[in-house]
């Protein structure tokens, strides 16, 4: 058995299996800890030996909700697996938020923004009744809920990972929409290597719309 141990409040990589079935096994008392996404399911309660299981060459991720650590077993060495997205890449990197202006005109960003969201690792422009997105390669947002709007996404540049309620998308093409309803879990990762193929996602709100109005259960960023 291999072994990977998974800290607090901390996710593993995500993944593609190799060749062979992937059996995950840990602690019972762990079950209602975790979250695990078994390629296109994003499982967040009721786990069983079923979603424990990663047919070859899919995706697979586990995020521990403890405030302990977990440890977590494998029948497979998964270091040999391809790292689709390393959430802690850039952990202990210099994190400089984006400066709108220079981000604006360098990526041709539309006239019109009424105000900007940067973080080191993603910038929105606000219209009147839109957001424009940016996601940084290599990087992605919390996964999040919200509890007094829904989200309408379109995707416009950078074949994304879209989690989607329990659903999970990969390499989504431009133009495909997604509706993120209140209280619905939701998450773009880019998992593109060049530095400059950032995803960007035109998004509309219905509700109030408010930036405090969020509660992320995965917050690999540590953004407050």
């Amino acid at each position: 058995m291999y072994e990977e141990v998974i800290g607090s409040e901390r996710g593993s990589e995500l993944r593609k299996n190799g060749s062979k079935l992937l059996k995950i096994s840990f602690d019972s008392e762990d079950l209602d800890n975790l979250f695990i996404i078994n390629h296109t399911k994003f499982i967040t309660k009721n786990l069983n030996l079923t979603h424990l299981s990663i047919d070859p060459h899919k995706f697979y991720m586990i995020i521990n909700k403890k405030n302990t650590v977990v440890k977590v077993q494998y029948n497979d060495d998964i270091s040999t697996h391809e790292v689709i997205y390393n959430p802690y890449k850039y952990e202990h990197s210099k994190q400089e938020n984006f400066d709108p202006e220079l981000f604006a005109q360098k990526y041709n960003v539309p006239n019109g923004y009424i105000d900007t969201l940067s973080k080191w690792y993603s910038i929105k422009f606000t219209y009147p009744d839109h957001n424009l997105i940016f996601i940084k390669p290599e990087m992605g947002i919390s996964i999040q809920i919200h509890s007094q709007r829904s989200e309408k996404w379109e995707i416009l540049a950078g074949k994304p990972i879209i989690i989607n309620g329990n659903n999970v998308w990969y390499y989504v093409e431009n133009v495909y929409k997604f509706v993120n309803g209140i209280n619905m879990y939701h998450c773009v990762i880019n998992p593109n290597k060049d530095p400059e193929a950032f995803v960007k996602i035109h998004e509309e709100w219905s509700g109030k719309f408010d930036e405090k109005d969020i509660e992320r259960v995965y917050n690999p960023n540590n953004y407050i």
